[in-house]
C-alpha cells in the first residue's frame, strides 16, 4: 500500500469525529465540510511520518480552522471553499442535503446548538472540545493561544451560559474591583506588604511573550514565563511602581471588564497595549495573566466597568 493511500485511509477513519467537532464548532454542515476538507489538504502538506498522533493532530487542526471560520463571521461570512474534487473518497453521509442536515442537527440537539451560538468563538471551541469531545485542557490551551487555566474558565463560563446557570453577581464583581483596586495602589506606590495582602500565597503570575517585550524582556522570544508563588515575583512587580506611577497620571492603566470578568487594560496613548487577567480565590488574587499578543487582545470583549 503506497502512502497516499495509507493516509487517506487514516484520514476516513477519523472523518467522523471530525465532522462530529467542526459541525458543534460551526453549526453548519457545509461549513464543517469545509473545515474537514482543510484538514485533509494540510495533512497531505505535512509529512505524516512526523505525526505521532493522527488523530490528535488532526482534531487540533479541524479546530483551529473552525476557531478561524468563527471569528471570521464577525465582519463576514466565509464562502466555501472549492476544493471537493481532491478528497479522498466521497463519503458525504447524512447532512449532503437539508433533509440530511435536519437529521444531523436533530441527532447533537437544536437546542444545543442554539445555546452554543451564543458563545463567543473561544468560548465555543473550549467547551465543545472538553464537554462535548473530552479534549483536556492542556491540549485546548494551545488551540486558543492560552493557558490551561484560561481555557477552563472559558469552558466554565460557557458551562454557565449553557446551563442558565448565574454568572459572577454584581455583588461578586464589586469586591474583585476593590481588590484589583488596592493591588494597583500597592503596585504604584511600593508597598509589598499591601500587595500580598491581596495575593494568595501560591498566586501565579504569567505574562506572554509580547507583554514581556513591552516590559523590557529582551529574552521573551514570544514565549510566555509563568512564577509560581508571590516569593518569587511580587518584589519584582513592586520594581515596576515608578512606572506604574507614572502610568496612573496619564490615565494608561484601567479596571475594565475583559470578557465578563475583572481586569485591567493598558493603553498608552489611548491604544491597547496590554491586558491583566485576574483569577479570584475568595477575596484574594490567585492569578494574573498579563497578555500582549495582538491577536488575542482583538479577541477579548473589554468594556468599561
Amino acid at each position: 500500500m503506497d502512502r497516499d493511500t495509507w493516509l487517506a485511509e487514516r484520514f476516513e477513519e477519523n472523518r467522523p469525529r471530525l465532522r462530529g467537532v467542526a459541525y458543534r464548532l460551526l453549526g453548519s454542515l457545509n461549513e464543517a465540510e469545509d473545515a474537514v476538507q482543510e484538514a485533509w489538504l494540510r495533512l497531505q502538506r505535512t509529512n505524516s511520518d512526523a505525526v505521532d498522533n493522527l488523530a490528535g493532530w488532526l482534531t487540533t487542526v479541524v479546530s483551529r480552522v473552525c476557531l478561524d471560520m468563527l471569528r471570521s463571521r464577525k465582519s463576514r461570512r466565509e464562502e466555501p471553499i472549492d476544493a471537493r474534487t481532491v478528497e479522498p473518497g466521497v463519503m458525504r453521509g447524512a447532512g449532503s442535503d437539508p433533509e440530511g442536515e435536519a437529521v444531523l442537527a436533530d441527532s447533537v440537539g437544536v437546542a444545543l446548538l442554539v445555546l452554543l451560538d451564543t458563545l463567543s468563538p473561544a468560548e465555543r471551541l473550549a467547551f465543545v472540545l472538553h464537554d462535548l469531545f473530552a479534549m483536556p485542557f492542556e491540549e485546548i490551551g494551545p488551540i486558543l493561544g492560552r493557558s490551561e487555566e484560561a481555557a477552563k474558565q472559558l469552558a466554565s463560563r460557557a458551562r454557565r451560559r449553557i446551563r442558565g446557570a448565574p454568572a459572577s453577581s454584581d455583588g461578586d464583581k464589586a469586591r474583585q474591583r476593590e481588590v484589583v483596586e488596592a493591588f494597583l495602589k500597592a503596585a504604584r506606590t511600593g508597598n509589598l506588604e499591601g500587595l500580598l495582602a491581596v495575593l494568595d500565597p501560591d498566586a501565579v503570575l504569567r505574562i506572554d511573550g509580547a507583554a514581556r517585550i513591552a516590559f523590557g524582556a529582551r529574552d521573551a522570544a514570544n514565549t510566555p514565563r509563568e512564577l509560581r508563588g508571590t516569593s518569587t515575583w511580587a518584589k519584582q512587580l513592586v520594581a515596576f511602581s515608578v512606572a506604574m506611577r507614572f502610568a496612573t497620571y496619564v490615565q494608561l492603566v484601567q479596571i475594565a471588564i475583559i470578557d465578563g470578568s475583572v481586569g485591567v487594560v493598558v493603553a498608552p496613548f489611548g491604544r491597547l497595549s496590554r491586558v491583566l487577567i485576574f483569577t479570584f480565590a475568595g477575596d484574594r488574587i490567585a492569578r494574573i495573566e498579563v497578555i500582549g499578543d495582538r491577536a488575542r487582545l482583538r479577541d477579548m470583549e473589554i468594556v468599561a466597568p
